[in-house]
């Protein structure tokens, strides 16, 4: 009916999906696109489940696997996103305290392009399997296991945990996660091999 009208359609916003496993590089590379793209940046993080909620359900020993995010708020994030008539607020992950906050990130009706980077873009269940289908074109992040290791256990050292609890943490959650993550590589329409 806008046709008729004289109306112009809104451009379509483009989504642009960055996946990865913990460590890989998937915020740096999704933060440099976002910049050289002037899109807005969308990080997954800020969908974690409160630290309370997580005690409450048994899952604070696994922070950072799949269902440790509120991944239905998260789609609806991506799905008013695509509808684009309104300012989008969404929460951000503040990593020194281990709590997302909420509506820090504000993305325009204006902007046309939104870069969202997180594990579990491309994973095909638990809610998840909705996310894949409002992203236009998706990623996944690939870097060497060692290094990728070593950058967690030095992001969890930077962020307080002593080196044997960061190793820990890398080893135990962190790598059961990746595995998960590592899956869902052959569902990205290009992978960024990084070195």
């Amino acid at each position: 009916m806008a046709a008729y009208l004289g109306d112009t359609p809104a451009p379509r916003r483009r989504i642009i999906g960055i996946a990865g496993e913990p460590g890989a590089g998937k915020s740096t590379v999704a933060a440099a696109l976002a910049a050289q793209l002037g899109a807005a940046l969308l990080p997954m993080d800020g969908y974690h489940l409160p630290q309370s909620r997580l005690v409450e359900l048994g899952r604070r020993d696994r922070m950072g696997a799949p269902d440790t995010f509120d991944v239905d708020a998260f789609v609806l994030t991506l799905a008013d996103l695509r509808i684009g008539a309104a300012t989008v607020f969404a929460p951000e992950f503040d990593r020194d305290v281990e709590e997302a906050v909420a509506d820090v990130i504000a993305i325009q009706p204006e902007v046309t392009t939104v870069v969202v980077e997180g594990n579990y873009l491309l994973l095909d269940s638990g809610g998840w399997e909705r996310v894949a289908d409002l992203l236009d074109v998706t990623f996944f992040v690939d870097v060497d296991h060692d290094i990728r290791l070593l950058r967690l256990i030095n992001r969890h050292v930077r962020f307080g945990k002593s080196q044997d609890e960061a190793r820990a943490w890398a080893l135990g959650p962190d790598e059961a996660n990746a595995r998960v993550i590592a899956a869902t590589a052959a569902r990205a329409d290009h992978v960024l091999r990084l070195s």
